[in-house]
């Protein structure tokens, strides 16, 4: 049976295949550590470009095989739901959401933000520990 490729495992197998260690990839490619950690381990679904390049340079493959295995979520932001959280999270009700897209959970703040005439405006922000999805 064969096994879907997904980003996580493409990087780690092309990683073992040439013979580096999570670390050893981090310094090729002049990347984090962790930005690997997060890869190899399902975390992070989708790179920056930047970051995406210095992987396909280190690992002798081309751009384009990495962003196919990329996760791309499509937010609908008539969801009712985002906007009732949006509420909560004004309201400083800060934790114990989950994500809209995926059911993880969120990490949400109140962002101050000013506008022209210097009015403070309370912003809120959200994202998943999962997916891609921000508020």
């Amino acid at each position: 049976m064969k096994k879907t490729q997904t980003l996580a495992r493409l990087i780690s197998e092309k990683r073992e295949e040439i013979g580096y260690t999570q670390k050893g990839l981090a310094n090729r490619a002049n990347i984090d550590i962790s930005v690997i950690e997060n890869i190899e381990s399902g975390q992070d679904l989708f790179l920056p470009a930047s970051i995406r390049q210095k992987l396909a340079m280190a690992l002798k493959l081309n751009p384009k095989s990495i962003k196919a295995l990329e996760k791309q979520v499509e937010l609908n932001e008539s969801k009712p739901d985002i906007e009732a959280l949006k509420i909560k999270i004004l309201n400083q009700s800060l934790k114990g959401h989950n994500c809209p897209e995926c059911g993880s959970d969120l990490i949400c703040r109140v962002a101050i933000m000013y506008d022209l005439e210097d009015n403070m405006i309370p912003e809120p922000k959200a994202r998943c520990t999962k997916c891609p999805f921000c508020l």
